[in-house]
């Protein structure tokens, strides 16, 4: 028995447990790193120890510190949450060693599943089906080009202790077998500290299918139904929808008697998600186990009407599962999307940065887990995503729809986020006819428009130079009841804006709140019709229609949200050419925290502007980091494998520019 939880996570995933454990009446505590110290899951809990640095590897990823915050605040259980060390075999251990409950799997299934290799060979031993490859524990690169021949191409190197598409390689023919295969060990070995590697034949444009398992201390197992996750970006999910259009009720069948074979195998506990490749002729293949709460949980909770994260408390408080498998029913259709600080216009490069404003819609039919705060910085050290936004419907239609709405009226400002992206992937033919597999985003979507795309938006142009016309006049006119007011002929006011690294000349004339709005460069003009501003948004009429976009002017910055497309402008009106459009200076830095994994640079080199000088691993994704001036490599300061801190320099170059 136990009343208080400790929760060894952050972000949303604490917050949503935190939830759910007060409603079954616990006392929860949180823990915390220095970064984290305002964060919502801090404010959320009943008790909060803070357990270090903001690095994860002084903080969220020490075991002795969370084990040691239990045992302070008395707390009789601890929830992993997903990621850090929810599928860590020595921390599941180390609670159980000191009599602290771990709500999760027992030590030795996580062990067992977090290994490709030995995952993949147990599930061969119970029937479960797998794809032909090699699974060996000779790793000698002769037996694995050897093996590859024999399985043939294209084929997978993934590995063994690998996820989220790290150490994995699809390698299309003979000729790059063999550097696929020292790069994919070399990834693997920074990553996870293990280079084992498993092969695989290719199963080319499959869905991405995975089933809920959950098992409870009394030999009772049951499958809550599948998840579609086959639409991803660089092997990391982007959309999760339950049920899958693809399956049917015989191919759901097969599939969740064979996870939950799958899970007896390993003698398992708690709530688990085996993942498998689909191919068109509906044939599944064992992927992976992922022994934990998965992101994507909420899809399944939707359609089931059931809580997961209250399962897996009472499951291990050693209560017998709620249902059996006759009474689990799938009802209606939920599909969620993954928020992230990332710029989608530049190679989806995670961002950092202070949010500005933070809201989001109550509407019928949906849910968002979130787990951040007006006012929070977003920093470097942890995952980029930010929330998820669920929608659910009595079908598939209304479940999209209400989330293409949904995000729409969800606005963050002050940090780059997907919402337009995820809204264009929600709105294309493919999906929308259920037919996107794991190919969909490279092969059948726009994913990268350019800059200037957006920076010729006449629109979002238009209304910021309204805002910033309305804030200077707010500033500068001794009542706000004379604005607009005008006994004269139109004024004309000069703008400088810049977008991304555009800059754009605008001249802009009012007249009894028309605004008429022509770029230096170009003949076309906007004409506008101010119906209303204010701080949070304005309304204007164009064409004869009317149109609210939410806004925000912070200082030089403004922010705009049109539809689910999101704009950020800064006034340099009043700046300097040089300070405005100052050249690089060739002290490239490090963008965040984290580890070197390719050096072009060396000494003596000569680089022109945006050729890749390293290439830095960081928030689980690779970040080119290029010259900003055309000129001479004079130093490299890291090598590969350095782990670095934010703001480090690592390569110097002396321009060439006079």
């Amino acid at each position: 028995m136990f009343n208080k939880i400790l929760i060894a996570n952050r972000g949303e995933i604490a917050v949503r447990v935190i939830r759910t454990a007060k409603d079954l009446g616990f006392e929860t505590v949180a823990v915390y790193s220095e970064a984290d110290s305002g964060a919502p899951h801090v404010l959320a809990a009943d008790e909060a120890v803070c357990i270090g640095p903001a690095s994860v590897g002084e903080s969220y990823l020490v075991a002795d510190k969370i084990v040691d915050a239990a045992k302070r605040t008395g707390a009789g259980a601890v929830h992993p949450g997903y990621g850090f060390l929810s599928e860590n075999c020595d921390f599941s251990q180390a609670c159980a060693d000191a009599g602290i409950v771990f709500i999760g799997p027992p030590a030795p299934a996580i062990e067992l599943m977090g290994s490709k290799r030995l995952s993949k060979i147990a599930m061969i031993e119970a029937g479960v089906p797998c794809i032909p490859g090699y699974e060996g524990s000779d790793q000698n690169l002769d037996t694995l080009l050897s093996e590859a021949k024999r399985i043939g191409f294209p084929l997978m190197v993934k590995a063994s202790a690998g996820g989220g598409g790290r150490g994995m390689r699809l390698v299309h023919e003979e000729s790059e077998l063999e550097s696929q295969i020292n790069t994919a060990k070399s990834e693997a070995e920074h990553a996870f500290g293990s280079g084992e590697l498993i092969l695989e034949r290719a199963v080319i444009s499959p869905r991405h299918i995975e089933i809920q398992v959950f098992a409870d201390q009394h030999g009772n197992a049951v499958y809550l139904g599948e998840r579609d996750c086959s639409i991803q970006r660089r092997h990391q999910k982007v959309v999760e929808e339950a049920p899958s259009p693809f399956v049917d009720p015989e191919l759901r069948k097969r599939m969740g008697e064979a996870a939950v074979q799958a899970a007896k195998a390993c003698n398992y506990v708690g709530a688990g998600t085996v993942e498998f490749l689909v191919d068109a002729e509906k044939n599944f293949y064992f992927l992976e186990m992922n022994t934990r709460l998965q992101v994507e949980h909420p899809v399944t909770e939707l359609i089931t009407g059931t809580d997961l994260v209250e399962w897996q408390i009472n499951v291990a408080a050693g209560a017998v599962l709620p249902l059996t498998q006759d009474e689990i029913t799938l009802t209606g259709h939920a599909i969620e999307v993954r928020l992230y600080a990332e710029d989608p216009r530049n190679q989806f490069l995670p961002q950092t940065g202070k949010i500005q404003r933070w809201s989001v819609s109550n509407a019928m039919g949906t849910r968002t887990d979130a787990g951040i705060l007006e006012g929070q910085e977003v920093s470097p050290f942890y995952d980029p995503m930010l929330a998820k936004l669920i929608a659910y419907g009595s079908n598939r239609e209304e479940a999209r729809r209400r989330l293409i709405k949904l995000l729409k009226e969800t606005v963050l400002f002050g940090v780059n986020v997907n919402t337009h992206f995820l809204s264009e992937v929600l709105q294309h033919s493919r999906f929308i006819d259920g037919e996107a597999t794991t190919a969909f985003i490279e092969q059948d979507f726009n994913a990268d428009p350019s800059m200037e795309e957006q920076a010729s938006n006449p629109l979002a142009t238009a209304l910021a130079c309204i805002c910033l016309h309305k804030s200077k006049q707010t500033k500068n006119t001794v009542s706000s009841m004379l604005l607009g007011w005008s006994n004269s002929a139109a004024s004309e006011w000069p703008y400088t804006l810049q977008f991304q690294d555009k800059e754009l000349k605008l001249q802009v004339q009012e007249n009894d709140n028309l605004y008429t709005i022509k770029q230096a460069d170009s003949e076309e003009t906007s004409s506008i019709k101010l119906i209303s501003c204010d701080s949070e948004k304005i309304v204007i009429e164009q064409d004869g229609i009317r149109q609210t976009c939410q806004k925000l002017v912070s200082g030089d910055d403004i922010f705009l949200r049109i539809d689910s497309e999101d704009f950020q402008f800064k006034d340099t009106t009043h700046v300097a050419k040089d300070a405005a459009g100052a050249a690089g200076n060739g002290q490239i830095q490090a963008s965040m925290d984290g580890a070197i994994i390719k050096v072009f640079a060396e000494a003596g080199q000569a680089v022109s502007k945006g050729d890749t000088l390293v290439i830095l691993e960081a928030m689980k994704m690779e970040h080119p980091l290029k010259a900003d001036v055309d000129g001479t490599v004079q130093s490299v300061l890291v090598t590969e494998g350095d782990q670095v801190k934010l703001r480090q320099l690592l390569v110097e170059v002396e321009s060439s520019e006079v």
